[in-house]
């Protein structure tokens, strides 16, 4: 159900933007970039018609993006994240600069020295 929201959500997103698109910013509107649109729809109705089409459509992704909230799977449905690490090792009693995983330190070797071949 999630993804029928999300669906429809974008497509009166995309509904919405062509809406805006036609209406002229200074109130002209669709009757003023045809000829004779206002002898068919009045000039007032137009933009009455472009307003409450951009508000209800506004209102529809209201809704949409509400109800596809509410029907988000859960994580539990879901993979399950981990988010506990695991505890750390206590450290030993009486020493406090040793860390757990510390072993004594083995003696220093020093490796000889190797001399390279020689050139001809």
């Amino acid at each position: 159900m999630y993804i029928v929201f999300i669906v429809l959500t974008v497509i009166v997103s995309i509904l919405l933007i062509g809406i805006v698109l036609i209406q002229k910013s200074k109130g002209g509107g669709l009757s003023s970039q045809f000829g004779n649109a206002s002898s068919v729809m009045g000039v007032r109705q137009t933009n009455d018609f472009l307003e409450k089409t951009t508000w209800t459509l506004a209102a529809l992704i209201l809704v949409f993006s509400v109800a596809s909230a509410y029907t988000l799977p859960k994580a539990s449905e879901g993979a399950q994240i981990r988010t506990v690490a695991p505890a750390a090792p206590a450290l030993p009693a009486g020493n406090d600069f040793a860390t757990p995983d510390a072993a004594p330190a083995a003696p220093a070797v020093e490796a000889a020295p190797v001399e390279a071949p020689a050139a001809d």
